[in-house]
Order: structure tokens, then sequence, then C-alpha cells
């Protein structure tokens, strides 16, 4: 196994609720299994989606490219992959948000 395998052996899937042109970027918290997330990008070329993974990254204090929307880049409900993590930690770190 090289380094990077070792390196990206964990790995975590999300399932995510994203809603565009909010009236500000926020974790808003778990449904269930599910996360709620709200952003002020519009949902026009890929904006709204890329300003979920940079608040997902400073959120979970992770670089932005350990986050990747794998699934639903066209609809609201995503599924997302944060690398580098235990399941855990990302929920620990996300159930209580605060202000961003």
């Amino acid at each position: 196994m090289s380094s990077r395998e070792e390196v990206c052996a964990i790995e975590v899937r999300l399932r995510v609720r994203l809603t565009p042109r909010a009236g500000r970027d926020e974790v808003v918290g778990w449904e269930g299994d599910l996360l709620r997330v709200r952003v002020t990008a519009p949902p026009v070329e890929g904006r709204a989606n890329a300003a979920l993974a940079r608040l997902l990254a400073a959120a979970l204090g992770v670089p932005a490219r350990a986050v990747l929307i794998v699934s639903g880049a066209r609809g609201r409900q995503k599924t997302v992959v944060v690398d580098g993590m235990s399941r855990e930690q990302v929920v620990s770190r996300l159930s209580d948000p605060g202000p961003r």
C-alpha cells in the first residue's frame, strides 16, 4: 500500500441536503443521518457545490481537497465524501457547528 492510500484509507460518506441562495452560509444540523446545510451561493455553474465543499472543509478543519461531492451535483440532496476522518469525528465536529 502506498503512503497516499494509507492516508486516504479512512473516508466518510455523508448525505447532505443543500439549500442554495440562503441568507448565510451555515451547517444547520442533523436530521437523522441527513446533514442540512445552507449556502448563499446560487445553484449556477457549480457555485453552490463549491460553497458547500468549502464550508464543510472549514467546519471539519480539513483541506478543501478532502471534501468531494460524489453524487447529486445537480440536485439538493447530495452524497459527500470526507477523506481522512472517522464518522465519529465528522458527526462530533458538525453536531454543534456554532456561527460560521
